[in-house]
């Protein structure tokens, strides 16, 4: 794989550029996609080649570097042309920016510092088991949803450290001690059975590892708040990055929706509407204030999290409010994308239930996004309890 020019003489709106232009191999590749329940070989390739997967990775490494409103920008941009491809993306993205963000530094050199540079992907929730053994961790497992890897040079592994007598090692927290693993992709068994009613281009196959080596250059805490490189973005932490992906996906869907509602009903017909349903008041009405909503949901997540990596770059701590905007933003933008995505099917009509349609698959794409447990909408009511603080203190 190749990186165009030297990362570190690029600019952020050259990134964005970038995904706009793999934007259109996206589109047209989007059935193939589907067809293939992943990404095909010349998105992957217009991806890599535009250096997009390693938004997140240092320039030090040779990756991008850019800001997380950036990275979010470039997620919703490969959303809007295809929701499966954007949240596969996503997951490779955030994923690969966990994993340099909070490794040790000698493994993010050796993943990715390199010519070829490993993309990353997987399930990092701590189902597996380990042992700790001389340099690392012998691991067993059997995860779901690795999103993105089809072509992911490395897996995430998440586990449970046990001792030798089988017990759960307890850390100084009184808590399992939860780690994860990034394994290469060899050394991992693909169970496939990704078939489903949307988001069907990612690929999120389900794996296992038996008897796996870990290095500890290669594995972290689960539940790590200290970043292991100097940039601010990471220190919105796991669930900032990880969590917070899913939010310009979801905008990318909402986005895409709109875009095809509104070319559908531009010389569209039906009884009871003088001319086409487009030029209706009802439809415009409606319109008007699902577009309102989308655009206030984007503004938000831009602003919630630009806000506090500018605090982090401040040299500052990320207050617990902020990161509870985090969690309610990513969750609500689910919520109003699922909402955008739906008005736009019923004015549709027929358009969404033949194959192949690009509104048809973000009604399903939305449909299987809004499922995800990490944006449940009890986030919000847990967010909501660092929220409410500041309300009652202004009164």
């Amino acid at each position: 794989m190749t990186i165009l020019d030297n990362p570190a003489a690029v600019d952020a709106d050259t990134y964005l550029d970038r995904a706009r232009t793999a934007a259109t191999v996206i589109e047209a590749e989007a059935n193939a996609i589907e067809e293939a329940a992943t990404i095909t070989t010349p998105v992957f390739e217009a991806l890599s080649e535009a250096g997009l997967f390693w938004a997140l990775v240092p320039k030090q490494y040779g990756g991008a570097g850019l800001d997380i409103v950036t990275t979010f920008k470039i997620i919703q941009e490969i959303s809007r042309a295809d929701g499966s491809t954007g949240w596969a993306f996503m997951a490779n993205a955030c994923s690969t920016g966990v994993a340099v963000g909070f490794m040790d530094p000698v493994g993010a050199e050796e993943i990715f510092g390199g010519e070829l540079k490993g993309i990353t992907a997987g399930m990092i929730v701590p189902t597996g088991r380990g042992v700790r053994v001389d340099g690392g961790f012998r691991i067993d497992g059997r995860f779901q949803f690795a999103s993105g890897s089809a072509h992911a040079s490395w897996i995430g592994v998440g586990f449970v450290v046990h001792d030798e007598n089988g017990e759960p090692v307890i850390d100084d927290d009184g808590q399992p001690d939860c780690r994860i693993a990034f394994v290469p992709r060899d050394q991992v068994e693909f169970l496939g059975n990704w078939d489903v009613m949307g988001m069907v281009g990612t690929g999120s196959y389900d794996y296992q590892v038996a008897d796996c080596f870990a290095a500890d250059r290669f594995t972290m805490k689960t539940f790590s708040t200290t970043p292991t490189q100097p940039e601010p973005v990471y220190e919105l932490g796991l669930l900032g990055i990880g969590v917070g992906g899913h939010a310009p996906v979801a905008l990318g869907l909402a986005e895409r929706a709109l875009q095809e509602i509104a070319g559908i009903l531009e010389t569209k017909v039906r009884p009871g509407y003088d001319g086409v349903v487009g030029d209706s008041d009802v439809f415009r009405l409606e319109f008007g204030r699902r577009e309102a909503l989308f655009r206030a949901a984007q503004a938000y997540v831009y602003e919630v999290y630009g806000d506090a990596e500018a605090t982090a770059a401040r040299g500052e701590t990320i207050t617990a409010e902020q990161r509870a905007r985090m969690r309610q933003t990513a969750t609500w933008a689910q919520e109003v994308a699922g909402d955008v995505v739906m008005f736009a099917h019923r004015w549709a009509g027929s358009a969404t239930v033949r194959n192949p349609s690009a509104l048809g698959r973000c009604v399903r794409d939305a449909a299987v996004a809004t499922q995800h447990a990490l944006i449940d909408r009890m986030t919000i009511a847990e967010a909501a309890a660092d929220i409410l603080p500041a309300y009652r203190r202004a009164r």
